[in-house]
């Protein structure tokens, strides 16, 4: 890995030896990670990042949080057109405000401790392994494939499902209050929607299939969150939460739609219209 650090000196080494393959302290987070991630399709570890760099965490995302994109936008959870050709019941047609933010990733410095370890080999065969892939590849898209997630006091982040099918996150700052991630274990699979379980959440009437996670700075978390809906709640209180997403596929060349690249960050590259004829999905579900 470039930079001034290595990848040793920013995970916390001796809780998960990343580095040394032959370790059996390897093998059993990757052993804890995969049983999480069959049962809910989520897993968080614990401290990833060593203490003494939270601080920096905190500073290179506080420093970066003024490039985020804002518009409040009334979306769904499919992030599709809402006038999209839907049965009228469709939970595709049940409107939500979105009101995070979003730091591209051509916004984010190539030595913050993020953008390292989203490049990092070893990191990506640790990830790749934890997610029981033969490959992992770093999302192509040029401002979706890293980006800083930002949700000022008063404004959430909507129930949605991501594009990718791998999403790797970690909050580097937490707010005074509110901000709370919350999902819905494999509420759909490639191949079934599942429609009403989805309505359900949506309404307010799935109550059951909802579950909240605690999530501190510098702790890694691993989610299947094309097949979980989820959300953060509105955050209170004082101060922004900001969280680092780092996106991964087990194919190359996926891209992000032009309808939600524009949502999320305001503009389009010419590589979003390249692709929109020719998007590579590994599933027919909605966005």
């Amino acid at each position: 890995m470039t930079g001034t650090r290595g990848l040793d000196e920013i995970v916390d080494i001796a809780r998960y030896p990343l580095t040394d393959p032959g370790d059996p302290g390897r093998q059993a987070a990757i052993d804890a990670a995969r049983a999480e991630l069959a049962e809910d399709g989520c897993t968080v570890l614990r401290e990833f990042i060593r203490p003494q760099l939270l601080e920096t965490l905190r500073a290179e995302g506080e420093a970066i949080a003024p490039h985020a994109h804002y518009k409040v936008e009334r979306v769904n959870a499919y992030n599709i057109p809402l006038d999209a050709d839907l049965p009228t019941d469709h939970p595709a047609r049940i409107v939500l405000d979105r009101g995070n933010a979003f730091v591209a990733r051509d916004h984010i410095p190539a030595d913050a401790l993020i953008q390292r370890l989203y490049t990092d080999p070893v990191f990506q065969r640790f990830v790749a392994d934890c997610f029981e892939l033969d490959e992992l590849h770093e999302f192509a898209d040029p401002l979706a494939g890293l980006c800083l997630n930002v949700v000022e006091p008063g404004m959430s982040h909507p129930w949605h499902f991501d594009t990718n099918e791998f999403t790797v996150s970690m909050l580097t700052r937490r707010p005074e209050s509110g901000g709370v991630f919350e999902y819905c274990p494999n509420i759909r699979d490639p191949h079934a929607e599942n429609l009403d379980d989805v309505r359900a959440v949506l309404t307010g009437e799935g109550q059951r299939l909802i579950r909240a996670l605690e999530l501190r700075p510098g702790d890694l978390q691993l989610f299947k969150g094309r097949f979980s809906l989820h959300r953060v709640t509105e955050v209170t209180g004082a101060g922004q939460r900001h969280s680092a997403i780092f996106a991964y596929t087990d194919r190359p060349g996926v891209i992000g739609t032009v309808e939600r690249t524009r949502q999320l960050f305001g503009r389009v590259l010419p590589d979003h219209v390249a692709a929109a004829a020719a998007a590579v999905r590994g599933d027919r579900l909605l966005d």
